[in-house]
């Protein structure tokens, strides 16, 4: 006698789909340590979307299958946001952190603990959930209105759709941070734009800022975003900042690791110097550190002045910039016969300048003076000129083998023809 094959109900084994996918992408995003090969979690994947296209009326909106976008939108509606989005003050040395330390001692007195963080160079997101799940993505704006990109943001799989319940936090909260690209995805992207003949991007703040405002929230699914998240409003059952960022990660949301609680101003500075020898081990850019008087109860003490918090301050770093000048312009001729014009100057090595259009959007020629930027292990580039000018041609000849060069419409970039060069 044969066995009767076991009958899933649809809606049990579409409930531990989402469980279990859910699990993984916080695993692989959020924590970085995958649990499962990318074939088991494709697989789990594709079994929910069946399961959901049979039966629609299983369909969540918190379902891993919504992350994908929904339609294009011509505009972003303006949101206005529970409490201002601040900006913070900026000490650029050693005696304007120690001035910010000595007005924050001068309000709430000498014991103070200090929360720093790395100050990641991205674009300042706000999240509202409500009753565990995601309903709102703003940005910043203005500070107190930004733009509607849920649609968007709902494709980066670091942003939890719903999330692990808080005691204390009412059914309606905002969570505060930051979207930024890392290096390795924003070197890929130009590696793309490059084959496909298109303009590369300038700098890894402007194209996240960029991709979370595209009109097709596919696009920014595709960009390879990536979040850390800073802030509750309200705090709920939270005392500090550090609780915060504890309950944060608890929730699923993905925190800066090498976030630390200092005791002193001196191990602040301690920390800011830390990191500006290490900042480019890290797979993100940052800009500096955000130092917090830790306590809630001290914050309220020192308040705010203008638009800004008495108790937080950024502590940036020098940009990493040099000036120049340029020494010579020549080309070089990739795999794919495409001409690269490369500018040399001294003391910093050659720097790509992509093509002919970009030399001459920036003014670039030989003897112009030029600040150079380096940020991380990215290759240099000219940020600009100083008096700058156009007129820059590519060669009609190919340098390698003498060969007829070309540009071909819609193409930005300056071919060799020859196929054996």
């Amino acid at each position: 006698m044969s066995k009767r094959k076991k009958t899933v109900d649809p809606g049990v084994r579409s409930t531990e789909l989402r469980d279990q996918i859910r699990k993984h992408e916080h695993a692989y995003y959020v924590l970085d340590r995958p649990e499962v090969t990318d074939a088991e979690f494709d697989a789990l994947f594709l079994e929910l979307r069946r399961v959901e296209d049979e039966h629609p009326e299983l369909v969540t909106p918190d379902s891993p299958t919504q992350r994908v976008g929904g339609e294009a939108s011509e505009q972003f509606a303006k949101v206005r946001h529970r409490s201002p989005m601040l900006s913070l003050q900026n000490a650029f040395d050693e005696a304007e952190i120690r001035g910010f330390d000595r007005r924050v001692h001068e309000g709430v007195g000498d014991k103070v603990t200090y929360c720093a963080e790395l100050k990641i160079d991205g674009l300042a997101i706000s999240l509202t959930y409500e009753k565990g799940r995601l309903k709102r993505a703003a940005t910043r704006g203005d500070g107190t209105v930004g733009e509607d990109v849920t649609a968007n943001l709902r494709t980066i799989r670091s942003v939890p759709l719903s999330i692990t319940p808080v005691a204390g936090l009412p059914d309606v909260f905002e969570v505060r941070g930051e979207v930024y690209f890392p290096i390795a995805a924003f070197e890929k992207l130009n590696h793309e734009m490059e084959a496909a003949g298109k303009p590369r991007y300038v700098n890894p703040r402007n194209t996240a800022a960029g991709s979370v405002r595209q009109i097709d929230p596919k696009v920014t699914g595709s960009r390879d975003l990536q979040t850390f998240m800073y802030m509750l409003d309200p705090a709920g059952p939270c005392r500090s900042q550090w609780e915060v960022l504890r309950t944060l990660e608890k929730m699923g949301f993905r925190v800066n690791k090498h976030r630390r609680r200092l005791a002193s101003i001196d191990e602040v500075i301690e920390y800011h110097g830390e990191w500006q020898r290490r900042r480019h081990e890290l797979e993100h850019e940052i800009d500096g550190i955000v130092v917090k008087v830790d306590k809630f109860d001290q914050q309220l003490e020192l308040g705010f002045v203008a638009r800004s918090p008495r108790w937080a301050i950024a502590f940036k770093y020098t940009p990493e910039q040099a000036e120049t000048v340029v020494e010579q312009i020549d080309c070089y001729v990739g795999r794919t016969g495409v001409l690269t014009p490369v500018a040399h100057v001294k003391p910093i090595r050659n720097i790509t300048m992509h093509n002919e259009a970009q030399v001459n959007e920036k003014g670039v020629y030989v003897g112009a003076r030029v600040v150079i930027h380096r940020a991380g292990d990215v290759i240099p580039e000219i940020v600009s000129v100083v008096k700058p000018k156009e007129g820059w041609r590519m060669p009609t000849k190919c340098p390698v083998c003498g060969g007829e060069v070309v540009r071909e419409e819609p193409y930005i970039a300056h071919r060799c023809i020859n196929p054996f060069c």
